[in-house]
């Protein structure tokens, strides 16, 4: 699904996150994504979704090479990104015009997408949020609903970043429950080992520009 390689990018500020990095996943491929804090975890997420460019390297994507914009719209259609923060994630006045957004992007009718979110909300545990405000929720109900928009779109791909961050035991085990039946194929940033122990067939960290693998 995912191949990069040669990729290498700085910031402005001339600050160095990438140097000759190669990475790769397949279909059907759990994997878990640690490192240090500013190592480059999101960054990679955001570039794989084209929200950032590299300085040099090749970033395919379902068989096809992404460069411009144009080339990473049937990418954010079929990889989902769950964002660190769910602020940057939710905009919409309630949940369910949140949940809809996606489905409704993706061409289903206002019928269709009405039955995806109250189905994503049943298996997160979100019946009759549906209505609430969205910008009135706690920090954990946000990140809840934040992964039911990614859900609700049914990508090929998820790309999980901290996803259980500020979710308590019983909404962690309706998310890890999520992944097991219906996700397949993601990569999951997390500093939490327990955690990666429970959801990924392997993991790599990220260090110093490469990309090694980790022994869990």
């Amino acid at each position: 699904m995912i191949n990069i390689k040669n990729l290498s990018f700085s910031y402005s500020n001339g600050r160095k996150i990438f140097n000759d990095m190669a990475f790769s996943l397949m279909k059907g491929e759990k994997v878990g994504l640690i490192g240090p804090n500013g190592a480059g975890k999101t960054t990679l997420f955001h570039m794989i979704m084209g929200l950032l460019s590299p300085d040099s390297g090749e970033i395919e994507i379902f068989t096809k090479v992404r460069k411009e914009e144009k080339d990473f719209l049937e990418v954010r259609q079929r990889i989902g990104l769950l964002f660190q923060d769910s602020d940057d994630q939710l905009f919409s006045p309630t949940v369910e015009e949140d949940i809809a957004f996606g489905p409704l992007n993706l061409g289903k009718t206002h019928e269709e997408a009405h039955a995806i979110v109250h189905e994503t909300c049943a298996k997160l545990g979100l019946n009759g949020y549906e209505r609430r405000i969205t910008h009135r929720l706690s920090g954990g109900e946000k990140r809840l609903v934040a992964l039911a928009t990614v859900m609700a779109m049914n990508p090929a791909c998820y790309l999980l970043d901290e996803p259980t961050a500020g979710l308590d035991d019983a909404a962690t085990e309706r998310f890890l429950s999520y992944l097991n039946e219906h996700a397949d194929t993601y990569i999951m940033i997390t500093h939490d080992h327990d955690l990666l122990l429970d959801t990924v067939d392997r993991a790599y960290v990220l260090s110093d520009g490469s990309v090694k693998p980790f022994q869990l």
